[in-house]
C-alpha cells in the first residue's frame, strides 16, 4: 500500500461523500483500467475495497465516492463522519474484477444507487475510446443519486429512474434490455443483489447469454446456516502445515489462529486478495469473483469462504 492524501471532499449526494486522493509528492499513481477498485487501509483497524470512480486517463488522481450504509460495520461511517482534507489514507495497487469486454460491439450499464461508481469510470472510457453504450440509473430519488450533473452531459443515452417519481413502480428492465441484441453487445450491472438478480433473469427472458452479463457486488448476500458445512483437512505445503478447518470456521480464521500470515481484505469472497493456490482436493467454492471456468479448474480458492471437500492441499 501506498500513502495517499486527501485532496478534496465532495458531497456527491444524498449519504454519498466523494474523495480525491493524490500522491503527497504529486507522483503519478498506479495505472488501471475503468471498473477497477483500490483496498483503502482506514486507518483505524478496518480494510475496505471501494471502486475508482474517476478517470483511468488521469494518472495523478485516484477518485471514489463511498455511499453511507445503514448497517455500516465502520468503514463508510469513517469516511463520512472522521475523514478530513488532508487525511492520509494507505492505498493498495488497484486490481481488475469488473471492466469493459474488450470485443463488445456496445456496452449496456444498469446502476442502481452507490453502484453508479465503478460504471461512471467505465462510461468515461467508453467516451475516450468512441465505443457506443446506453446508462439505466436507478435510485431511491433524485437527491440519492450521484454524479448527476456529470451523466446529464450524456443526453439521452442516459435513463433514470427514481422510485419516488414512479410511485414504487420498478423499472422495466426488460424493455430496456430488448433493444440490446446485438450479439456483440454486453451488459453490465452493480448495484444491490436483488437488482442484479432481477437483472440476471431479465437477461435469461431476452435470451442473453450468461458470458455477456458481468455483474459486482458491493456486498455479499446475508450469510445463513449451510447444512453442506462440515469440518475438512487442509495442508499447507510451503508451510508444512495440516490442520482442521471446523464447521463454522473458515480456512482463513484457521491460518490466523496458526499464526500463519495470508492477505486478506473483505472476508466475504468478494475481492479476491485472499487467493490461494489449490494443489490437490475438491473447493466447495462460495466466492463471488470466479468465473465458471475458473470454479471448474479448481486451481484456487478464495480462503476467506470457500471449503474443502475431504483434504485440501494448498500452495501457502
Amino acid at each position: 500500500m501506498v500513502p495517499l492524501i486527501i485532496t478534496r471532499i465532495t458531497r456527491e449526494a444524498d449519504g454519498v461523500r466523494g474523495l480525491e486522493l493524490r500522491s503527497p509528492d504529486a507522483a503519478d499513481l498506479p495505472a488501471y483500467a475503468a471498473g477497477a477498485h483500490v483496498d483503502v487501509d482506514l486507518g483505524n483497524g478496518l480494510i475496505r475495497q471501494y471502486s475508482l470512480c474517476g478517470d483511468p486517463a488521469d494518472r495523478g488522481t485516484y477518485r471514489l465516492a463511498v455511499g453511507l450504509a445503514a448497517d455500516s460495520r465502520g468503514g463508510s461511517r469513517h469516511i463520512h463522519k472522521a475523514l478530513r482534507e488532508g487525511d492520509v489514507l494507505n492505498v493498495g495497487v488497484p486490481r481488475q474484477l469488473f471492466g469493459l469486454h474488450a470485443p463488445a460491439a456496445a456496452h449496456h450499464f444498469i446502476a442502481g444507487g452507490i453502484g453508479i461508481t465503478p460504471i461512471l469510470s467505465m462510461i468515461l472510457a467508453c467516451e475516450q475510446r468512441r465505443e457506443p453504450w446506453t446508462l439505466l440509473y436507478c435510485a431511491r430519488s433524485r437527491k440519492h443519486a450521484a454524479f448527476l450533473s456529470e451523466l446529464a452531459a450524456y443526453g439521452d443515452r442516459v435513463h433514470l429512474h427514481f422510485d419516488d417519481e414512479q410511485s414504487g413502480a420498478r423499472c422495466d428492465l426488460d424493455k430496456h434490455l430488448s433493444n440490446t441484441q446485438q450479439m456483440a453487445s454486453h451488459v453490465y450491472c452493480c448495484g444491490p443483489g436483488p437488482l442484479m438478480d432481477a437483472v440476471a433473469r431479465a437477461c435469461e427472458r431476452q435470451r442473453i447469454p450468461e458470458e455477456k452479463l458481468h455483474v459486482e457486488r458491493f456486498s455479499a448476500p446475508a450469510a445463513h446456516a449451510d447444512a453442506r458445512d462440515s469440518a475438512f483437512t487442509v495442508v499447507l505445503a510451503r508451510s508444512g502445515g495440516r490442520y482442521e478447518v471446523p464447521a463454522g470456521e473458515s480456512v482463513l480464521d484457521v491460518l490466523e489462529a496458526a499464526g500463519v500470515a495470508w492477505p486478506h481484505a473483505c472476508r466475504e469472497g468478494l475481492c479476491r486478495s485472499c487467493e490461494a493456490g489449490v494443489l490437490s482436493g475438491k473447493v466447495d467454492h462460495r466466492d463471488y469473483v470466479l468465473s465458471d471456468e475458473e470454479r471448474a479448474g479448481n486451481r484456487s480458492i478464495m480462503v476467506c469462504v470457500s471449503r474443502g471437500c475431504g483434504t485440501l492441499e494448498l500452495d501457502i
